[in-house]
């Protein structure tokens, strides 16, 4: 079975390269480099997606999907975890999900104190601002673990088809695959024709996207031997605040 590979660039390429294409791939030995850490560092994260609790909040009735979510603010170089809160988003980005709370359990506490968990965030939030040419002083982040598994014989990464998430950045940081087909990546312009699409596959590469410029997918994964699962680490961020429910009319 044949993988198209994503073509990676240099952390010295990243900031000019979001800003040409909408879109970056970084391998994993950049992004230890870019973050200030290791591979084996980041590595070490991984057994933290193993016993998630499952997504209950699929509208498909899907069980393919396991998921911890939290929430932080960069302000003036310093990483916060702010009190738990619900993962919200507008119909307008998510059709399938939109318009509702959605109260994951927080992530473990000795995942968001690892030395290169604080390195990822400071220099995701670092990168956005570099990327819009501001010094803006506050960074909105939320993070998402992810297990998509094949339990019921398929698993959905985007349940919601091609997307944008209604922030400023988006990184998809793919942690493991094991013993799947599928999950093909595609990128596309917002307002224009151009598209590419390719296989994350590296543990710990990173496929960073400016979310005002271009849209994304992963398509189905289906099993090649049980207990086939894709894990990924989804950062967002916007200047300034977190994406709130509206309040009632």
């Amino acid at each position: 079975m044949q993988i198209l590979s994503p073509q990676t660039v240099s952390v010295s390429e990243l900031t000019s390269t979001v800003q040409q294409k909408g879109y970056a791939v970084l391998s994993a030995a950049q992004v230890a480099d870019w973050a200030g850490c290791t591979v084996d560092a980041l590595q070490a994260l991984s057994p933290h997606w193993d016993h998630m609790p499952p997504d209950n909040y699929l509208k498909d009735g899907g069980r393919y999907r396991r998921r911890l979510h939290s929430s932080f603010v960069l302000d003036h170089g310093s990483l916060a975890q702010v009190p738990h809160r619900a993962h919200w988003q507008s119909v307008d980005y998510n059709a399938l999900h939109g318009g509702m709370e959605r109260w994951f359990e927080p992530m473990r506490h000795s995942t968001v104190t690892a030395p290169a968990w604080i390195k990822l965030l400071t220099a995701f939030a670092g990168t956005a601002a570099q990327v819009r040419g501001i010094s803006a002083s506050k960074w909105c982040i939320e993070a998402h673990q992810f297990r998509i598994d094949t339990t019921d014989g398929i698993g959905r990464p985007t349940p919601e088809g091609a997307h944008r998430d209604g922030v400023d950045f988006v990184g998809v940081f793919m942690v493991n695959r094991t013993d799947i087909k599928g999950g093909e990546t595609r990128v596309f312009e917002a307002n224009g024709p151009h598209g590419e699409r390719f296989t994350l596959h590296e543990p710990w590469s990173l496929l960073l996207l400016d979310d005002t410029r271009v849209i994304h997918e992963s398509t189905p994964i289906q099993p090649l031997a049980e207990g086939g699962h894709r894990d990924t680490l989804v950062l967002t961020c916007r200047a300034d605040k977190f994406q709130d429910a509206e309040p009632s009319a």
